[in-house]
């Protein structure tokens, strides 16, 4: 029997885990085979790089911005043809100003999601304060704007976020749900319906340089929010859910044993699971820079590098030890030869939904078709995504094994309710020996310098942890992450009033680092799971004070001194 699901997960499916087919060793493993891979169908939407490639580069290797996701968000005022035009006839002329021609041509976007707002007694009332400043309507549209019109208001992280992420905008609706916020929420999730209806799938944000990917599948954890307002949401939602499966599952029919295709791998024994992938493999737009220096380190082909750059940010984790050969060297990346445990988890609770939603429609081949492709993921995530030292892990298909390194992705097979009771203790007892701190839980143990790596802590994953542990019986476990959270979140705010996309978890309270980019202001997803875990443990809201949290070595009390950020 699983760990138990939620009170909002209504389905259930079985695993026998005695009836799970057996790895086979690494050297049975056939090679992956590749095939031929199809550009993403944009319909039109072309990106920044490819509307005005020669102004793109420039600007982007002249590094005229601090931040080189500044310049994709511009909008040219004339047709991209009449600028590359413009600046092909100047750019060799006496004094030619590249600032001065970009802001000539280019409407540039404000700096930021701006969240000032006047002094909050509490971190409640803060957060209550920024949904408002947070959220979005779709300007009018214009001629060559990469932003992707939405028709409903949508909620952006903040900062250099001014778009709407993917699976951010799930930890942002848990907050939305706990404010009351239910005509929002329905509104962001019909965004989402709108961008499948439209693009075929959900794309990492509402920009035309994201459609190539995806993020982690949140959609259906969305649905399944609404359906506490909405019992009928999952039939409403079903179209849009079983067209986000299949965008997951193209191209599995045909796939022999050994093979892959864009996001879907069939394994040596027949199981189909999935991996992240991104259908171009040329620099991030928003990264362009950064990724062509990792490119250049490395001594595999650039394209390689490049898809496996964008695979890594269709993960979420961009970037982590977690996909590194060499956890120091970011061009060392592996990413679409991994499976990843927490990508398959969502899938089956996708799967599981989609099953639920034609069982309540009515359509019983169609809810049994589901069940059994849930039972079957569930079954290859204990035969294959298992690692013998007491955790779940990603498998890495270059050797057939269960990558060592415990990251905290392992919690998601007891977030979506398919681990076994003594797998769950086991993941539990290895999570809170190596990645339990007193800031919350870290996203791996090892300090890589990488933004998804220790000391961060990262919102998302805290409420994935704390959610699991629960339903699996962890519940000191549980409440031991939660309060380390809250209060860094709590002292972060009652000092600098403030609410960052990550914070540090060593005791410094203080805001994370690392990555390509500086710490930002916001922050959607940390006010959402905030207010969540403050509804599962009102105990722990205490408007910013120090809080005491047990760790490792027993209970004792946080350093609340200020430390500047690195």
């Amino acid at each position: 029997m699983q760990c138990h699901p939620v009170r909002r997960l209504l389905l259930v499916l079985p695993l026998l885990l005695g009836a799970c087919a057996a790895r086979p060793p690494a050297d049975q493993l056939p090679a992956l085979q590749p095939r031929a891979v199809p550009v993403a169908d944009a319909r039109g939407a072309t990106t920044p790089d490819q509307a005005w490639p020669q102004v793109f580069a420039a600007v982007q290797e002249a590094r005229l911005f601090d931040d080189q996701k500044f310049f994709v968000d511009a909008v040219p005022r004339t047709d991209p043809a009449t600028v590359e035009a413009a600046f092909e006839r100047q750019r060799g002329t006496p004094g030619f100003d590249l600032r001065r021609f970009v802001e000539g041509h280019f409407v540039l976007p404000t700096e930021g999601a701006g969240t000032d707002i006047p002094r909050r007694d509490s971190l409640r009332a803060h957060i209550e304060a920024l949904w408002p400043l947070l959220t979005r309507r779709s300007p009018e549209p214009l001629p060559h704007d990469s932003l992707l019109q939405l028709p409903h208001p949508y909620v952006v992280p903040g900062g250099r976020f001014r778009e709407v992420y993917y699976w951010d905008s799930y930890f942002t609706m848990l907050g939305l749900a706990e404010s009351g916020q239910h005509a929002l929420v329905r509104q962001m999730l019909d965004n989402f319906a709108h961008l499948v209806d439209t693009w075929g799938h959900i794309p990492n944000g509402n920009r035309s340089y994201y459609l190539s990917r995806s993020q982690p599948p949140f959609f259906s954890h969305m649905v399944m929010l609404q359906a506490r307002q909405d019992p009928g949401a999952p039939v409403h939602y079903l179209p849009q859910l079983r067209r986000e499966h299949a965008f997951w599952m193209d191209g599995a029919e045909a796939l022999r044993p050994g093979q892959a295709h864009r996001r879907v791998v069939r394994l040596a024994d027949g199981s189909l699971l999935n991996r992240y992938w991104d259908d171009r493999d040329t620099p991030r737009p928003e990264s362009f820079m950064q990724d062509r220096q990792t490119a250049a380190a490395s001594t595999r082909p650039a394209a390689e590098v490049y898809r496996e750059l964008r695979a890594g940010a269709e993960s979420g984790w961009d970037f982590s030890s977690r996909w590194l050969d060499e956890p120091m060297r970011l061009d060392t990346i592996h990413v679409t030869s991994r499976v990843p445990v927490d990508l398959n988890s969502l899938l089956h609770h996708l799967e599981t939904t989609i099953a639920l939603a034609c069982g309540q429609g009515g359509d019983e081949a169609c809810a049994g078709d589901y069940r059994a492709r849930a039972d079957a993921r569930a079954a290859a995530i204990e035969s294959h995504l298992w690692h013998a030292d007491g955790y779940y892990g990603d498998l890495d298909l270059r050797d057939g094994q269960v990558h060592a390194q415990l990251t905290a992705a392992a919690l998601f097979p007891l977030h979506a309710g398919i681990a076994a009771p003594e797998r769950a203790k086991q993941t539990a007892a290895a999570v809170r020996a190596q990645l339990l701190k007193p800031g919350g839980l870290v996203t791996t143990a090892i300090d890589s310098g990488q933004q998804w790596d220790a000391p961060n802590v990262w919102a998302p994953l805290q409420w994935i942890a704390v959610d699991g542990l629960r339903r699996c019986g962890e519940d000191a476990l549980a409440r031991d992450i939660a309060a380390g959270f809250l209060g860094n979140v709590q002292t972060l705010f009652a000092r600098d009033h403030r609410l960052v996309e990550k914070y540090d978890a060593d005791g410094a309270l203080q805001g994370g680092g690392g990555g390509e980019y500086p710490l930002q202001d916001g922050f959607g997803w940390s006010n959402g799971v905030a207010l969540a875990l403050m509804a599962l443990y009102p105990e722990l809201e205490n408007d910013g004070g120090p809080v005491s949290i047990r760790d490792g070595a027993g209970r004792r009390d946080r350093d609340t001194r200020p430390r500047a950020n690195p």
